[in-house]
């Protein structure tokens, strides 16, 4: 297949540079597999000697995909989105997202309020990303433990770590690239530049504006969905000094983002829980709910907030603030026994606030730093890998009439070790473990909510088995503990945006759901297994893989009760099982055309109860033709089915069934690929779209019927 489509690149996870046999199939002749190196390991290997089932998407597929993190990504094998309008949207790996499905940037947490909700958008910009990796299953434990969905790894060129020139070329690269759609109207442009400044330093400037309006969708009663447009600005610049062993850099970000919150009303602000039931409309016996005056000065400061934003939309917003220092750096060499050291470092400041009708209803903040380190050692006794340190220290906080989360002061460090070993030419070995302390502690906070503080401890071990003619086997097993979120322990109020009265775990006699509701505070403890099987040479190409997770003592917001759109969501744990599978088949016809059938799936069930986990997406299963119509032109083809979802949780309506159809066709203008045009159709048979991953799935539909283009010029 043309390893220039994100979706062959899965096929065979992420076998780049496997090319095409030359003639029929019949003539196809075995290929060597690359190397490939995947930022988010840590390691450079051999692409059929990686355990991890992975997905890679470079500069351009980022491009004429488009839309936010989580829209980008639903379509690949194993990956879904959960959805909320236009601004918003989070991956959604093996049934998991936040914070089971940890986001990055080159290898450092965002620090955003992704965590905490749906309706918080990941503070990462793709359109200037230079490469998006996407990992799944257990050996995405070199982040924690609480990785147990999976890492999608964002890469970018806002520190630069090669020299423009150093190949005797020009002294300066980038691109500038363009795209819009006809759903939304969107309009989107970006800019990225690096030039050499001196013989050892390089400067680098990018810049990006994405505008869309609401949305169209078919079957609704209005011209466009209320609430879905999003506008985005990021900026960036940075400087590294670069040399024959390294290079280390600095850079700041900025991004402003103001989108709509669909769904939204403000007819339920007196709702308040009675045990494990709401009270609405007309009743003055309140529980009497403590506001946190941590945040009094910001109130003061942000009374006339909306004032600034001159909205033609009467929809409640986000307006949303992200300032980040990064620090980089790498070292070839700098001890005996250590083949390279790379580190990371990172402060944020970060604000958002939803508003509505010229006041602020809510605001979340979150400020910190975060550090790794990583070593890359010499083989000791055959055994090659890696070994690091990661510590962050971050104050969250929420305010508004009815703050529901405390100031809350998180400490976490985590040391962890990575290691392969080749057995002899047909076996591969991999071992990893990890062990992280964490801490959180609430400031001021008037309820009296004790501090946290625990470990956890996490382990696994794979091999691989290279049984001949380009056919790999390969098992897995893991051991994982996740420590809780400070949301999933604190939480108590409305939270204004997603409908919801939100309680925590901390035991509590005034917590929601009555203190029959209340469970001592356990350790979440996972234990993955999963069987892998592909074919990464000749014609015929497959990947499949099987995995199991069982998982003691999860954490899940389980709804007590539903007010009309209003739910009481309380922090829960139960023993849960997660069992589904991955699968792709590919046949390469010839040069020039390729077929591939796909198809994904997860069920859950939870012990001893017979509620289920909510927001679960359901089987998918499909097919892909690509086929290079010319020279320097391609074509894709997709068709797939997405299953009803009818084994839903408490109060979740079902989704129906929907098939979906897309055609991307790109251009380019000469043969070394600077000069690319790229026309996407999605959702061509203008069908109606209810994301099962979506905390607005009853409330309003996806996009319908959409037509995107672009152009992007390197140089």
């Amino acid at each position: 297949m043309n390893n220039k489509t994100p979706l062959s690149v899965a096929i065979a996870m992420a076998v780049a540079g496997i090319t095409a046999a030359a003639g029929s199939a019949a003539q196809a002749q075995t290929e060597d597999v690359t190397e490939i190196r995947v930022t988010a390991l840590g390691v450079t290997e051999s692409a059929d000697l990686i355990v991890a089932p992975f997905s890679v998407l470079d500069s351009d597929e980022l491009l004429s995909r488009g839309g936010t993190l989580g829209d980008l990504l639903n379509g690949l094998t194993g990956v879904h989105a959960d959805s909320f309008g236009g601004g918003s949207s989070r991956p959604v790996i093996r049934g998991q997202t936040t914070p089971r499905t940890k986001v990055l940037s080159d290898g450092s947490n965002v620090l955003d309020a992704s965590d905490v909700s749906p309706d918080h958008a990941v503070a990462v910009d793709p359109i200037l990303a230079q490469r998006v990796e996407v990992l799944r299953g257990p050996a995405t434990l070199l982040y924690g433990g609480g990785a147990i969905g999976g890492v999608v790894n964002v890469l970018d060129d806002k520190i630069p770590s090669t020299m423009p020139g150093a190949d005797g070329g020009q002294t300066y690269d980038g691109f500038v690239a363009l795209r819009g759609n006809t759903v939304a109207n969107e309009r989107a442009g970006a800019i990225s530049l690096t030039s050499r400044a001196s013989d050892n330093i390089a400067v680098h400037f990018e810049t990006s504006m994405v505008k869309k309006d609401d949305y169209e969708a078919p079957n609704w009663d209005e011209a466009r969905v209320e609430g879905t447009f999003a506008d985005s600005n990021n900026s960036s610049v940075g400087a590294s000094w670069i040399g024959e062993r390294g290079f280390i850099g600095l850079s700041y970000s900025y991004r402003k983002d103001d989108y709509g919150i669909p769904g939204h009303s403000e007819e339920f602000g007196d709702c308040h829980p009675h045990g494990d039931h709401l009270h609405c409309e007309g009743h003055d016996d309140h529980d009497e709910d403590v506001h946190d005056d941590d945040h009094e000065e910001h109130d003061d400061d942000h009374d006339d907030h909306g004032d600034e934003h001159d909205h033609e939309h009467g929809v409640p917003f986000i307006d949303l603030t992200s300032k980040r220092v990064d620090l980089r750096g790498e070292l070839l060499a700098p001890l005996p026994g250590i083949n390279k050291v790379r580190f990371r470092a990172s402060n944020t400041d970060y604000e958002h606030y939803e508003i509505e009708e010229e006041e602020v209803g809510s605001a979340f903040f979150n400020k910190g730093y975060e550090a790794r380190i990583e070593f890359d050692h010499a083989s000791l006794m055959g055994w090659q890998g890696l070994f690091g340190v990661q510590v962050s220290d971050t104050e969250f906080s929420s305010q508004g009439e009815s703050p529901f989360l405390p100031t809350i002061e998180s400490e976490a460090t985590g040391v962890f070790v990575v290691e392969h070993f080749q057995l002899s030419d047909a076996w591969h070995l991999e071992a990893g473990a990890r062990y992280d302390r964490q801490k959180h502690r609430p400031v001021n906070d008037p309820r009296g909510r004790p501090a946290f503080s625990d470990s956890a401890s996490s382990w696994s071990g794979s091999a691989i088995w290279e049984a001949g003619d380009g056919i790999i086997l390969s098992a897995t097993y893991a051991s994982a503990q996740r420590l809780p979120h400070a949301q999933e322990l604190y939480s108590r109020g409305i939270h204004v945006a997603t409908n919801t009265f939100e309680c925590g775990l901390i035991p509590d006699p005034l917590t929601c759901g009555g203190l029959e509701n209340n469970q001592p505070l356990r350790k979440e403890s996972a234990d993955n297994i999963e069987l892998g099987l592909r074919k990464v040479t000749g014609p015929v190409t497959y990947s499949f893989n099987l995995f199991r997770n069982n998982v003691d003592n999860y954490i899940y917001a389980r709804t007590l009760d539903q007010y009309e759109d209003f739910r009481l969501v309380k922090y829960t744990q139960r023993d849960a099982k997660f069992t589904g599978y991955e699968a792709e088949l590919a046949y390469r016809f010839n040069d020039n055309f390729a077929a591939e059938v796909f198809s994904d799936y997860v069920r859950v069930g939870l012990e001893d109860t017979a509620d289920r986990l909510p927001r679960i997406p359901p089987r998918r299963v499909g097919v892909r033709l690509d086929a290079q119509v010319a020279s320097r032109t391609s074509a894709e083809l997709e068709f797939y089915r997405s299953g009803k979802q009818q084994r839903t949780a408490a109060f979740e309506a079902g989704v129906d069934d929907y098939k979906m159809v897309n055609l991307s066709v790109s251009h380019s203008f000469d043969e070394n690929g600077r000069y690319n045009l790229f026309l996407r159709a999605s959702n061509l048979l203008d069908e109606e779209v209810r994301n099962a991953s979506s905390f607005l799935a009853d409330v309003i539909p996806m996009p319908g019927r959409n037509v995107s283009a672009g152009f992007k010029m390197d140089f």
